[in-house]
C-alpha cells in the first residue's frame, strides 16, 4: 500500500473526530501494537464472512496469533473457522519462492474447499519483500473463476482500528455492488406490510448478538440484506448497494463504508447501538425516522412498548440486587459509551470508563451519560487499572479479555466484554443475559473465599491487605 493510500484512509469526513485536527485520525505510533496490529484488525473484520476462505500470506506466527480472534458465530457455513496460511519460511524469502507458494495455496483452496471467495491477507514480511498480491489475486481469480480479494494490511501500517478501516475499504472497492442480492419476496415475509431493505455495518455477531435483534427487525418488515460482516455470505456483501438505509453499529472504523455507499449509491446512514434497553429502542425508532414510513413508526412504538415492559419485568430482580454496585469499564472504542448505557439500565454506578481507542465523539457521548466530570482512563497499564479499581471502590471490572488474568490474580470480579466471548449482550434479550452475567460475577461466593485467610493463618482478614489485593 502506498503512503498516499494510507493517508487517505486516515482521513474520514463522516467521523466527528475528523475535524479536530488537520490530519484526521491520529497516525499510528511505530511499535505500538498492543491491542492488535493492522493485519489483525483487517483479518478479524473480514473473517466473519463465513463462506469465504481466508488465506494469510506470511509466516505461521501471523496466522497462529490471529486465528479465531473474534467470537463471531455462523448460522450455516463453517469455512471461516479453518485457519489457512502459506507458512513462509526463511528460505522462501531468501529464494523468492513466496509468490509461487501463494499461487499453489490459492489453487489448493479452490479445489479442496470450493469457497465463495478467497480473501488474501498481506503481512509485514511479504509487504517488505515486495510481493505483488494484487496481481497474483487478479490472475488467480481469472484462472479459477472464484473471486480472489487482495487485502493489503501489513501489520506495520498501523493499529487494529486502522486494519478494520482497510477491510472496509477493500469491500467497498472490490465487493460491494458486484452482484445482486437474493431477496425473499415481501409477500412471503409479511403480507400487507411494506418491506424496507437495510444493512447493518459493523455488526460482528459476536456470541450470536445479531440473532437477538433479527426477530424484531423481521417483525417490523426490515429486511436485512447484509450484516457487515457477522454471519455474512459473500453474495450478501455484493448486494449491499440495494439497501434503502444503512445502520452503522457502534464501529467508527466502518464509517468509511457507509459514507462510500452514500456517495456511490445515495444510501443514507445513521449510527446506533443495540447495547442496553434505551439504545435498542432508539435504534428501532431511528430506522422508522430515517425511512420516513409513518406505519412503520407506529408499529415500532408498539413493539418497543411490548419489549420494554417484558424486559423491565425480567430485569426487576437483577436491579434489586445490583442497584448501588459500582463498576469500572475499560474497553475503549464504542463500548466505552455503549456499555455505560447498559450498566445504567441495571442501576449500577459507572465510576470510570476507558477511552484507549475512543474518538472525541465517543468521549462526548460518555460525558452525556456520566456528566461533565466523568473520569476517563486512556492508560492501558494493568497495574494502574487495578489501582483505579481500588481507589474508586468498584465492585466489578468490565473489560477486554487481556485483563482477565490480572483481575483474577487480584481477586477482582470480572465481566468479559471482548469480541472473543461466546455470549451475546445485544438487544432486549441481550440486556437480560448481561444482567445475569454481571450478577453471577459480583455475587459469586468465590470472592469471599479467595480473600479470606487460610484457616491455619487465622480467622480474621486484614481489611487493608484485602484493599491492596494482598
Amino acid at each position: 500500500m502506498k503512503a498516499n493510500d494510507i493517508l487517505a484512509l486516515q482521513n474520514e469526513p463522516a467521523c466527528g473526530h475528523n475535524g479536530k485536527s488537520k490530519s484526521g485520525c491520529a497516525r499510528p505510533k511505530p511499535g505500538a501494537t498492543q491491542g492488535g496490529c493492522c493485519f489483525d484488525g483487517a483479518r478479524s473484520a473480514l473473517v466473519p464472512i463465513v463462506d469465504a476462505a481466508h488465506l494469510v500470506h506470511g509466516p505461521i506466527g501471523c496466522a497462529g496469533s490471529s486465528w479465531d480472534a473474534r467470537g463471531s458465530r455462523s448460522s450455516g457455513p463453517a469455512l471461516y473457522r479453518i485457519g489457512m496460511t502459506t507458512d513462509l519460511a526463511d528460505m522462501d524469502v531468501i529464494l523468492g519462492s513466496g509468490e509461487q507458494r501463494l499461487q499453489d495455496a490459492i489453487g489448493h483452496i479452490v479445489r479442496r474447499y470450493h469457497p465463495a471467495a478467497v480473501f488474501l491477507y498481506n503481512t509485514c514480511v511479504t509487504a517488505l519483500h515486495g510481493e505483488d498480491i494484487g496481481a497474483i489475486a487478479k490472475a488467480a481469480g481469472a484462472r479459477s473463476g472464484v473471486p480472489v480479494i487482495p487485502v493489503d494490511c501489513a501489520g506495520f501500517y498501523g493499529n487494529k482500528n486502522f486494519g478494520n478501516r482497510i477491510a472496509g475499504d477493500v469491500l467497498l472497492k472490490h465487493v460491494i455492488g458486484t452482484g445482486e442480492p437474493d431477496l425473499i419476496p415481501p409477500a412471503a415475509l409479511h403480507p400487507g406490510i411494506r418491506i424496507h431493505d437495510v444493512n447493518l455495518i459493523g455488526e460482528w455477531n459476536v456470541g450470536g448478538e445479531f440473532w437477538n435483534v433479527a426477530p424484531l427487525l423481521d417483525e417490523l418488515g426490515l429486511r436485512v440484506l447484509c450484516t457487515l460482516t457477522g454471519d455474512a455470505r459473500f453474495r450478501d456483501i455484493q448486494g449491499m448497494h440495494r439497501a434503502e438505509l444503512n445502520m452503522v453499529v457502534c464501529s467508527k472504523a466502518m464509517l468509511s463504508v457507509a459514507r462510500g455507499m452514500q456517495e456511490r449509491w445515495g444510501t443514507p446512514f445513521f449510527e446506533g447501538s443495540f447495547y442496553g434497553m434505551a439504545d435498542t429502542s432508539q435504534a428501532l425508532r431511528d430506522f422508522a425516522r430515517h425511512l420516513g414510513d409513518p406505519d412503520l413508526a407506529a408499529r415500532t412504538e408498539v413493539v418497543i412498548a411490548r419489549e420494554e415492559a417484558a424486559t423491565a419485568a425480567a430485569l426487576a430482580p437483577y436491579r434489586q440486587r445490583l442497584t448501588g454496585k459500582r463498576v469500572l469499564i475499560f474497553s475503549g472504542g464504542f463500548k466505552s459509551w455503549s456499555v455505560i448505557s447498559a450498566m445504567q439500565d441495571l442501576g449500577l454506578a459507572v465510576v470510570a470508563t476507558g477511552t484507549e481507542k475512543s474518538t472525541e465523539e465517543d468521549k462526548a457521548r460518555i460525558r452525556g451519560l456520566m456528566g461533565t466530570q466523568a473520569q476517563m482512563i486512556d492508560d492501558n497499564d494493568q497495574n494502574a487499572l487495578l489501582r483505579a479499581f481500588r481507589e474508586h471502590r468498584a465492585d466489578i471490572l468490565a473489560a477486554g479479555d487481556r485483563y482477565i488474568y490480572p483481575a483474577l490474580k487480584a481477586r477482582v470480579p470480572f465481566l468479559d466484554l471482548d469480541h472473543v466471548r461466546d455470549i451475546g449482550y445485544a438487544g432486549y434479550a441481550g440486556i437480560i443475559e448481561f444482567a445475569r452475567q454481571v450478577a453471577i460475577s459480583v455475587e459469586s461466593p468465590v470472592w469471599r473465599q479467595v480473600r479470606a485467610r487460610a484457616r491455619w493463618a487465622g480467622s480474621s482478614v486484614d481489611a487493608a491487605a484485602i484493599a491492596l489485593g494482598a
